[in-house]
């Protein structure tokens, strides 16, 4: 099951957990009062997974692509690992299944707040359009890789 919680001002390691202390639990409920929606599938078996075919047609996600993050296997790693944690948003819905591995999303709550999304196997999340957000690795970086899916709304991946 996911977790999430408030997290704390430090600037230190951004593959720490950060939780304030006390922790500042989030629960789903929060998640979806922000837009934020979680869902766990099956990402063994995501190529033929009838829940994940269902979620892409009735939102009309007609586009898909795998993200893999480990330093043999993505071009340029450290400098994607410093871009994916820089804040951003995105016009159109954004949707990160993870397949493999493990990491953080963190969002920005109502008063600015960022909230961390704790991620591993088989959780998605889908991040409503406009939301201030970004994306790092854990700890667990050194046991191996992160696979995620990116799912889009787009007829043609431009």
């Amino acid at each position: 099951m996911v977790q999430a919680w408030y997290m704390d001002e430090s600037q230190e390691d951004q593959r720490a957990p950060h939780r304030q202390q006390p922790n500042r639990a989030v629960s789903l409920e929060q998640l979806r009062r922000l837009g934020v929606v979680y869902r766990r599938l099956d990402a063994d078996n995501y190529e033929t997974d009838p829940c994940l075919k269902e979620i892409r047609r009735a939102e009309n996600y007609s586009w898909m692509d795998i993200v893999t993050i480990h330093k043999d296997k993505l071009p340029n790693y450290e400098e994607k690992i410093k871009t994916f944690y820089e804040e951003h948003l995105h016009l159109d819905d954004e949707i990160r299944y993870i397949l493999d591995g493990s990491g953080y999303f963190d969002v920005r709550d109502k008063d600015d707040k960022w909230i961390r999304i704790s991620m591993e196997k088989g959780d998605m999340i889908t991040l409503p359009a406009g939301i201030y957000h970004r994306f790092t690795l854990d700890e667990n970086v050194e046991l191996g890789e992160v696979d995620y899916i990116n799912i889009h709304f787009a007829l043609n991946p431009c």
